[in-house]
């Protein structure tokens, strides 16, 4: 089960999610651990596993709910990503891996907006990558040792997702000290908080009157 503690911030309705005056946090803090064998192994055959991002469902139902939610938060970003088919292929990708790694795809969208602002090619001063400012460390560590690979979206999508899943592990289910634990700044609540503050903004309840999907959505393959 995971569990949030120390949300000490409101949530925050519509785009404008920081607080005047609140910094930005970052994931540069990140520290390096040394990693058991099975660990390690686990985490390398996770990150390595080669699937496309292609969601796939058992029914139709489920399919026609993940496209209401696609043409939701396709809605949502416009403003950030004015291209139709890039942000099909983002919030695809991280449906697909936040799904894949027991993750909500709202609660990693508020994680990349607190981390990157969406920017596929943000560096923060400390050298950590991309939309979900993963550390180069972990290449070296679980994957394959070249730090420009997570300027990859669907490479640095799959770090993210994968590493925060490790440290919700590492924390039996309490997210708030994961979030920490991603950030560098464990126990801490200015980042947790700004990150679920931020997800407030992406969470979705399925409803009759959701936003269509947007034009031109390629159809998935239903098994």
């Amino acid at each position: 089960m995971i569990t949030r503690r120390g949300c000490l911030l409101p949530a925050l309705a519509g785009a404008g999610l920081w607080l005047a005056g609140m910094p930005v946090a970052r994931a540069g803090a990140q520290v390096e651990e040394p990693l058991a064998d099975a660990v390690r192994s686990a985490l390398s055959s996770a990150i390595a596993y080669g699937a496309p991002p292609v969601p796939e469902f058992a029914d139709i139902d489920a399919r026609l709910k993940y496209l209401r939610w696609l043409g939701a938060m396709s809605h949502r970003l416009q403003r950030r990503t004015p291209v139709w088919n890039e942000r099909k292929e983002f919030l695809q990708t991280v449906w697909y891996e936040s799904k894949r790694s027991g993750l909500e795809p709202s609660l990693v969208l508020g994680l990349i907006q607190v981390e990157s602002a969406f920017r596929k090619f943000a560096v923060s001063r400390v050298g950590a990558r991309g939309y979900m400012q993963v550390m180069p460390f972990w290449t070296r560590t679980i994957g394959n040792g070249d730090p420009s690979s997570l300027f990859v979206m669907q490479t640095n999508l799959r770090f993210g997702c994968v590493i925060l899943r490790h440290y919700l592990d590492r924390e039996r289910g309490d997210l708030f000290l994961a979030l920490g634990r991603y950030n560098g700044s464990r126990g801490q609540a200015q980042y947790p908080n700004a990150v679920f503050a931020a997800s407030k903004a992406w969470e979705w309840k399925d409803a009759p009157d959701a936003p269509k999907v947007m034009p031109g959505a390629a159809p998935l393959r239903v098994p």
